[in-house]
């Protein structure tokens, strides 16, 4: 029978996963500069090592996340531009997190010319749990306000200020909630696509530092 995955034992499992494949040469990842086909050689990678031991509900296109059944997402990002994109629900992730948690492994890549293979180092494995998950400077600057008696014009101008992606009414809703229930700080730097895009450089730099960022190895 295999044992049940939890949060726990997923973060034990990614850092024994990334001492491996620290070591490990691969001839198909030789020569490639591609940052997806990267990320997904390495999540079915991860999720397949965790197959071997554990149970867990596999992500689907409907769930939107690797690990549904944690509420984890699995992202797999180069040092060099510590990013990447994630599915935009609504502009309250800016302002509340995404609604779920991020294991992040964070590689340097390098290529063995003489041996033809391609190898991950990888520099850093964070687990941010999903209170994290806001936007760093979003949440620092309306705790701000809060802190100095804002009130409901303040925050939705600071709201039309950092340019989320709201409708008048949308946005009195959310300053009337961020006035009741005011956010934690997040960690990540998310800027405004199609998708979202997430930025990495600070919860790497806060990692173990800081509440609900975790440095996993």
């Amino acid at each position: 029978m295999k044992k049940e995955l939890t949060i726990d034992q997923l973060g034990k499992e990614a850092a024994k996963f990334a001492e491996i494949e620290t070591k490990y040469d691969e001839p198909t990842l030789y020569g490639v500069t591609d940052g997806k086909a990267v990320g997904t050689y390495l999540e079915h990678k991860f999720t397949a090592y965790l197959a071997e031991n554990y149970s867990y509900q596999e992500g689907n296109s409907a769930s939107g996340i690797d690990l549904p059944g944690l509420g984890v997402d699995i992202k797999v990002t180069s040092i060099k531009q510590p990013q990447s994109s994630c599915p935009f629900k609504s502009a309250t992730q800016k302002v509340y997190g995404l609604g779920y948690s991020l294991l992040v492994f964070v590689y340097e890549k390098y290529d063995d010319h003489e041996n033809r293979t391609g190898r991950l180092d990888m520099k850093h494995t964070i687990f941010v749990e999903k209170e994290a998950t806001a936007d760093y400077q979003t949440t620092k600057g309306l705790v701000e306000i809060l802190n100095r008696d804002g009130n409901l014009d303040d925050i939705s101008a600071f709201l039309v200020e950092r340019n989320l992606p709201l409708d008048e009414i949308s946005a009195n809703e959310l300053a009337e909630r961020i006035l009741k229930h005011p956010p934690r700080i997040g960690y990540l730097t998310i800027s405004n696509a199609l998708q979202w895009r997430l930025q990495y450089r600070r919860v790497i730099d806060k990692a173990g530092d800081v509440d609900g960022v975790l440095r996993i190895r």
